[in-house]
């Protein structure tokens, strides 16, 4: 999240993408982190698979945002 924040205050579309890129990879280290969760069995299954589906959808929305800003650069044929 505060990679989005933060790209967000940039210059440019393409910094903010970068901070976008950062953000999703972020989401899918949160991701990774909670199958060690599961396997040491430090919080309940029910709140580890919300954490993975809160996970995925935040990556899905910061590649979408980065899919809309990089096409509002490509030239248009």
């Amino acid at each position: 999240m505060n990679n989005i924040t933060e790209g967000f205050g940039r210059k440019s579309d393409k910094e903010f993408v970068r901070f976008l890129e950062i953000a999703q990879s972020s989401a899918m280290e949160v991701r990774s982190i909670t199958y060690v969760l599961e396997d040491l069995n430090y919080i309940p299954l029910d709140q580890i698979e919300l954490l993975r589906s809160k996970s995925e959808e935040t990556k899905s929305l910061a590649l979408g945002l980065i899919r809309y800003l990089k096409s509002k650069d490509s030239p248009k044929t």
